[in-house]
């Protein structure tokens, strides 16, 4: 029960992936282990606001040839997601929550409350993978919280959204975004993860976005 690595494709190396736009305000960082990169598909350079504000080491593509492949693997990674059987939630606000490994599903929207936290909780296992499916929204509260526990990574959550994702001022994000649509990073978000919109734009705002790989997993001799 996972997205399957090869799957990824060439989507692993790009901290923000959009459509039709990238649009900043003030500063904004994208840095990580898995790679920096930005990029458009099928627009181009000019569809990029204030880039020059936007502090990362990897590379733009936008229209290019690699932006096209990039694109094209969000469309399978995105897909890929929806294979794994899920378990209904209960309510579409999850604030409170504690979530095991496991793939999960609302049928509208999923939401945290301000300041509100949610937990991943690996339970020992470093390679446990959490699937969270929005049919229609995700959106995040001013100040809210993800906490990982139990070995738990921020590389092994993925999040796939039916239309567009919405984070919060000041709020902390765990997980990879796959939205159909667009995605929105209110003013000081925090994402540890990527934000991949392969129908529309990013819009960022003082954001700081960090996409590391997994940690290496020791295994006993």
């Amino acid at each position: 029960m996972c997205i399957r690595d090869s799957n990824k494709g060439t989507t692993s190396t790009y901290g923000v992936l959009a459509a039709t736009a990238i649009t900043n305000t003030g500063a904004t960082s994208i840095t990580g282990t898995a790679g920096s990169d930005m990029g458009i598909h099928p627009n181009d350079g000019t569809s990029v606001t204030n880039s020059g504000t936007i502090v990362h080491t990897g590379s733009d593509h936008f229209g290019d040839a690699a932006a096209g492949i990039a694109k094209t693997d969000l469309i399978t990674a995105y897909n890929d997601l929806s294979t794994p059987s899920s378990t209904t939630l209960s309510a579409t606000d999850i604030t409170g929550q504690t979530f095991v490994p496991g793939s999960y599903n609302s049928g509208s929207e999923i939401s945290i409350a301000d300041a509100g936290n949610i937990t991943f909780d690996a339970q020992g296992d470093p390679s446990a993978v959490f699937i969270m499916k929005a049919v229609s929204t995700v959106i995040t509260g001013t100040t809210s919280t993800m906490t990982l526990t139990g070995g738990a990574q921020a590389c092994n959550v993925y999040w796939q959204v039916g239309s567009s994702a919405t984070l919060g001022v000041n709020s902390s994000f765990i997980g990879h975004i796959y939205a159909y649509t667009s995605i929105t990073a209110n003013t000081g978000a925090t994402i540890y993860g990527q934000l991949l919109a392969r129908g529309g734009a990013v819009t960022l705002d003082h954001n700081t976005i960090v996409n590391n790989n997994c940690d290496a997993i020791v295994t006993p001799t």
